[in-house]
Protein backbone atom coordinates (compact mmCIF):
# COMPACT_ATOMS: atom_id res chain seq x y z
CA UNK A 1 0.00 0.00 0.00
CA UNK A 2 1.34 3.43 -0.85
CA UNK A 3 1.93 6.17 1.67
CA UNK A 4 -0.73 8.90 1.24
CA UNK A 5 1.86 11.45 2.31
CA UNK A 6 4.31 10.35 -0.38
CA UNK A 7 5.77 13.54 -1.85
CA UNK A 8 6.49 11.86 -5.20
CA UNK A 9 2.73 11.35 -5.61
CA UNK A 10 2.19 15.06 -4.96
CA UNK A 11 4.99 15.98 -7.36
CA UNK A 12 3.48 13.80 -10.06
CA UNK A 13 0.07 15.38 -9.55
CA UNK A 14 1.54 18.91 -9.64
CA UNK A 15 3.38 18.07 -12.88
CA UNK A 16 0.20 16.75 -14.48
CA UNK A 17 -1.71 19.87 -13.44
CA UNK A 18 1.07 22.11 -14.77
CA UNK A 19 1.13 20.25 -18.08
CA UNK A 20 -2.64 20.33 -18.49
CA UNK A 21 -2.89 24.06 -17.83
CA UNK A 22 0.15 24.81 -20.00
CA UNK A 23 -1.52 22.94 -22.84
CA UNK A 24 -4.78 24.81 -22.28
CA UNK A 25 -3.03 28.19 -22.23
CA UNK A 26 -1.09 27.28 -25.35
CA UNK A 27 -4.41 26.89 -27.14
CA UNK A 28 -6.48 29.62 -25.53
CA UNK A 29 -4.15 31.98 -23.69
CA UNK A 30 -4.33 34.70 -26.34
CA UNK A 31 -8.12 34.92 -25.89
CA UNK A 32 -7.92 35.52 -22.15
CA UNK A 33 -8.32 38.99 -20.75
CA UNK A 34 -6.63 39.92 -17.49
CA UNK A 35 -9.52 38.67 -15.35
CA UNK A 36 -9.71 35.40 -17.27
CA UNK A 37 -5.97 34.83 -16.95
CA UNK A 38 -6.10 35.47 -13.21
CA UNK A 39 -8.96 33.00 -12.94
CA UNK A 40 -7.11 30.30 -14.89
CA UNK A 41 -3.95 30.84 -12.83
CA UNK A 42 -6.00 30.51 -9.65
CA UNK A 43 -7.57 27.29 -10.92
CA UNK A 44 -4.14 25.92 -11.73
CA UNK A 45 -2.94 26.64 -8.21
CA UNK A 46 -6.08 25.23 -6.60
CA UNK A 47 -5.92 22.05 -8.69
CA UNK A 48 -2.24 21.63 -7.91
CA UNK A 49 -2.94 21.93 -4.18
CA UNK A 50 -6.05 19.75 -4.48
CA UNK A 51 -8.09 22.58 -3.03
CA UNK A 52 -11.44 21.47 -4.37
CA UNK A 53 -13.45 24.23 -2.67
CA UNK A 54 -11.38 26.99 -4.26
CA UNK A 55 -11.43 25.22 -7.61
CA UNK A 56 -15.19 24.74 -7.41
CA UNK A 57 -15.65 28.45 -6.67
CA UNK A 58 -13.43 29.49 -9.56
CA UNK A 59 -15.09 27.09 -11.99
CA UNK A 60 -18.44 28.54 -10.98
CA UNK A 61 -17.10 32.02 -11.63
CA UNK A 62 -15.79 30.93 -15.03
CA UNK A 63 -19.18 29.46 -15.89
CA UNK A 64 -21.02 32.57 -14.75
CA UNK A 65 -18.76 35.29 -16.16
CA UNK A 66 -16.79 33.64 -18.95
CA UNK A 67 -19.03 31.05 -20.61
CA UNK A 68 -16.61 30.34 -23.45
CA UNK A 69 -13.78 29.78 -20.95
CA UNK A 70 -15.81 27.29 -18.94
CA UNK A 71 -16.76 25.40 -22.10
CA UNK A 72 -13.14 25.25 -23.27
CA UNK A 73 -11.94 24.10 -19.84
CA UNK A 74 -14.49 21.28 -19.85
CA UNK A 75 -13.66 20.32 -23.44
CA UNK A 76 -9.88 20.21 -22.98
CA UNK A 77 -8.91 16.51 -22.74
CA UNK A 78 -6.25 16.81 -20.03
CA UNK A 79 -8.29 19.22 -17.92
CA UNK A 80 -11.44 17.13 -18.33
CA UNK A 81 -9.54 14.12 -17.00
CA UNK A 82 -8.20 16.17 -14.11
CA UNK A 83 -11.69 17.44 -13.26
CA UNK A 84 -12.98 13.86 -13.35
CA UNK A 85 -10.29 12.90 -10.83
CA UNK A 86 -11.25 15.83 -8.62
CA UNK A 87 -14.86 14.63 -8.77
CA UNK A 88 -13.69 11.31 -7.36
CA UNK A 89 -12.22 13.22 -4.39
CA UNK A 90 -15.66 14.53 -3.61
CA UNK A 91 -15.57 17.60 -5.83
Amino acid sequence: MSDPNDSSRDDSHAERVQGAFDSFLGRHGARLDREGRTLVDGMREAASRRDRERLRTQLGEAKERHGWLYQELAAHPQLATLLDELALWGF
